[in-house]
């Protein structure tokens, strides 16, 4: 028996399907071609050796490349930039957290860097600079994760605005850059701190934390600042003979970080808050 079929019962040939899968080649080509004209215009020596640094931190591996005859025993878990050292702030909080030692430590991120502001109650007695017992605690927490990242750090004593004349100290110049050199020499003899790698610095009353005016703002000038410098500064920082083919690699590392920033594309994400 013949069945008699509607017209609009039969399905219809779509023949502009093909039009969706010739547009999603043509999105994927032109993607293809923007990341091809991105990475030409880095040099690919650069670019390469950048790439080597990369495969060996995340290898656990040195975090900067050394030349051969360089013995390089420190391992690195950062590449000097600001999303590094939010990470590096954010362990430390934690951890302070945990012993409860939160009150001995304010931490920031500013243009130099991170900076780790110690007060001196938790440091040194007034007027003296011999590390206490509790101090060494805080020093320790703080090398266990400085230890291993290739920034310059810098150790900045600082005083209040109060006067002082001892037979140690003729003036707040040499308090604090006496308690800065204290903190440098114990990272270096406890925790065998690269000393080509730090400094230190003894400002006096002259970079107050907050204005001198009470006794509590005096308490917070007391203070020994460790920071945990930017790729910028820590390359402007003058370098040993054995440490120059380090500063040679952090440049790389900053030439091709501003290529990529600079790059049509690399620099559409929103920043972290």
């Amino acid at each position: 028996m013949f069945i008699h079929r509607r017209k609009s019962d039969i399905p219809e040939d779509n023949s502009d399907r093909w039009l969706l899968t010739y547009a999603d080649l043509i999105t994927l080509l032109l993607a293809f071609f923007i990341v091809m004209y991105s990475m030409s215009r880095i040099d690919a020596k650069k670019f390469g050796k950048v790439s080597q640094a990369l495969h060996g931190i995340l290898k656990g591996g040195p975090s900067i490349l050394r030349s051969p005859d360089v013995d390089n025993s420190n391992t690195g878990h950062g590449l000097l930039k600001v999303g590094s050292l939010k990470m590096l702030q954010t362990k430390i909080n934690g951890e302070l957290d945990k012993i409860g030692r939160r009150g001995d430590i304010v931490t920031e991120i500013n243009e130099r860097g991170l900076t780790i502001h110690i007060m001196e109650s938790a440091m040194f007695d007034e007027a003296e600079a011999e590390l206490k017992p509790r101090a060494r605690e805080l020093l320790d927490l703080v090398a266990a994760d400085i230890l291993g990242m290739p920034n310059h750090v810098r150790v900045e004593g600082h005083t209040d605005s109060s006067p002082i004349r001892t037979s140690l100290f003729p003036s707040n110049w040499e308090l604090s850059a006496t308690r800065a050199t204290q903190v440098v020499r114990y990272l270096i003899e406890k925790h065998s701190y690269p000393a080509e790698k730090i400094s230190a610095a003894g400002f006096a009353s002259y970079r107050p934390f907050v204005p001198n005016t009470t006794l509590e703002n005096k308490a917070k000038n007391r203070r020994v600042d460790i920071v945990v410098q930017t790729m910028e500064l820590s390359i402007a920082e003058p370098s040993s003979e054995l440490d120059q083919f380090t500063k040679e690699q952090l440049e790389v590392m900053s030439e091709i970080s501003t290529e990529i920033d600079s790059s049509p594309g690399w620099n559409n994400f929103p920043e972290n808050q």
